[in-house]
């Protein structure tokens, strides 16, 4: 019990600074690149995340929670940009959503680690980063300079 805690504390700390550390990265290089590289950046860690020990899953957890939050601001910042004026209702929208989908996700997930056991949903988990390949799909902004 002890040892998770350490382990949950260090991936939330990690996840805290990708968030503080996303938002001026998304505005010196552009959203949609930190979102890309959140994306490409964790894949290859996720999918090595079930092959390794408790010591590198440590490891690995804390690397992934970096490059994963690093979007988060430049994720809401872009949804802003797509429907300006409406700041709060996008906001109150994507966390809504980000907090509703992730309870049904983890009640399904238990659900399957019930049926098919807790390895096979760890295997399953180190793929759902691959969903983020969908970010092909999202349109260009054009973003204007004002003088």
């Amino acid at each position: 019990m002890q040892s998770a805690q350490v382990h949950l504390f260090a991936f939330l700390r990690a996840v805290a600074a990708g968030t503080i550390v996303g938002g001026p990265v998304g505005d010196r290089i552009g959203r949609k690149a930190v979102i890309w590289g959140s994306i490409l950046g964790v894949l290859p860690f996720s999918l090595l995340l079930p092959q390794v020990n408790l010591f590198w899953t440590g490891a690995l957890t804390v690397i992934i929670g970096l490059i994963l939050a690093s979007a988060f601001s430049a994720i809401l910042v872009y949804a802003q940009e797509l429907l300006p004026g409406k700041v709060g209702m996008i906001s109150g929208l994507f966390f809504g959503f980000a907090f509703g989908m992730a309870g049904i996700a983890a009640a399904v997930l238990g659900k399957l680690a019930d049926r098919a056991g807790i390895d096979f949903v760890y295997q399953v988990c180190a793929f759902l980063p691959a969903i983020g390949l969908l970010t092909a799909l999202l349109p260009d902004l054009k973003t204007t300079t004002r003088s």
